[in-house]
């Protein structure tokens, strides 16, 4: 039996009872201790995913999914996304308030300050197969780049966190546009401090050096709020990734670097690709989207719609809201012809109006409309789940620094129920 009261938590079987005192959230949300349960009663919970446990108490990002909320430091979503820049969104999720004109001032100069890699990393890009995934490489050139920051490795240290962050977010878009450009064959663009965060990192991607790159503003602000939009989500499992291999005391670059690598999965950032794989596929045939919605309705049939429904957001996805007002406009302003872009919003008028997707609360998420942006921006599909670790970045190395500063954070290690042999006899080799 399983009862609640003011503070606590009972649970009974036969004759035993247990208690376990209750800890409320600032927004109402209610866990339970059993950080005891093992210790004191010989017992462990089963939690596949961990969709039903907290790891953590946290103040960076709240999210609702019934109500479709989603604020950072308490800030809504809405209102960061409308006026906010990237840069100031990271300080924000950093440090747990806004910066004023002059701490953002301080905080983009240190930025762009330390966006050269140093010239030694280039042989380590020059090493990789022209065909490389740039994801490869930018997990592998973030671990690497904790090599030339040793010094900065200790987690306890303020100032070496500081410095961490600073370089990491400084230096991430130079590591991916270098990454691009090797895996098209061109030279690389170094990074220009003349240039906001965004605009810096479009002429690294699309520059050459035998002519000058015009910025357009309005790509360059299109990436920023797409930035702002992935830049966390709370405990995701890339952000659970870090906050694992952080709690073994690791660097930030490497913990970060095993983000990277939870990220790159097709289930999680790898979303907006097959977004535009699925776009893909009904347009080489012929284009016809009432037949492939007729095949996502069909039980027997193993077509699935990628890029609606979102497992936390049984409302709509609130960053989704954003892109689709933002990605009218974006098209518009750019003038994009796309046979792909046509079909995706084909889809979302489906998805808005049939009764089965409203039913299902199967709306179009943030990977659906973060996919048709991304490439009417013209970056390369393989390029999208490098975008998506950018953006989130700063929400990786919150939640980092907020474990590290915890003082109940314990070394990650999940249990588990024993499933296998009992006792055997070893047998010999002749004898099997």
């Amino acid at each position: 039996m399983f009862n609640t009261s003011d503070g606590e938590v009972t649970l009974s079987s036969g004759e035993k009872t247990v208690r376990f005192p209750t800890v409320t959230g600032t927004e109402g949300d209610v866990g339970i201790d059993i950080s005891k349960l093992r210790a004191d009663h010989k017992r462990i919970t089963l939690d596949y995913g961990f969709a039903n446990t907290a790891a953590c108490r946290s103040s960076v990002t709240f999210v609702n999914g019934d109500t479709g909320e989603l604020r950072y430091r308490g800030y809504r979503i809405e209102d960061l996304a409308a006026q906010a820049s990237f840069p100031e969104v990271a300080f924000l999720l950093m440090n747990g308030e806004l910066p004023t004109k002059a701490e953002l001032e301080e905080y983009e100069s240190e930025l762009s300050g330390h966006t050269l890699l140093n010239e030694e990393m280039k042989r380590m890009f020059d090493a990789f197969p022209r065909g490389a995934h740039p994801m490869g490489i930018l997990s592998a050139a973030t671990a690497a780049m904790s090599t030339f920051y040793e010094r900065y490795h200790n987690p306890r240290d303020a100032e070496s966190v500081k410095e961490s962050t600073i370089r990491l977010m400084a230096k991430l878009p130079t590591v991916a546009a270098f990454a691009y450009k090797k895996s098209i064959g061109q030279p690389y663009m170094y990074p220009r401090n003349d240039l906001d965060y965004s605009s810096n990192f479009l002429q690294m991607m699309f520059g050459l050096p035998v002519e000058p790159y015009e910025i357009d503003p309005v790509v360059a602000r299109a990436l920023d709020v797409l930035l702002i939009l992935h830049a966390d989500h709370e405990q995701n499992c890339s952000t659970s990734t870090v906050r694992l291999v952080g709690s073994s005391e690791a660097n930030l670059f490497a913990s970060v670097a095993g983000g990277m690598n939870a990220l790159w999965g097709p289930l999680h950032g790898g979303a907006n690709s097959a977004v535009i794989a699925m776009l893909s596929e009904i347009d080489e045939d012929g284009g016809d989207v009432d037949k492939y919605v007729a095949r996502a309705k069909d039980k027997e049939d193993p077509f699935r719609l990628m890029g609606f429904g979102h497992r936390v957001y049984k409302n709509f996805d609130p960053r989704a809201k954003i892109l689709k007002e933002f990605a009218s406009d974006v098209l518009e302003r750019l003038g994009v012809n796309d046979p792909l872009l046509e079909i995706a919003l084909k889809l979302e008028e489906h998805a808005l109006t049939d009764d089965y997707f409203i039913e299902r609360k199967l709306y179009p998420n943030v990977d659906f409309y973060s996919g048709m942006i991304f490439r009417s921006l013209g970056f390369p599909v393989r390029m999208f789940t490098v975008l998506f670790a950018i953006g989130r970045l700063p929400g990786w190395m919150a939640h980092w620094k907020e474990m590290i500063e915890d003082p109940n954070t314990r070394i990650g290690r999940p249990r588990q129920v024993y499933a296998g042999h009992t006792e055997r006899d070893y047998v010999a080799t002749g004898d099997r």
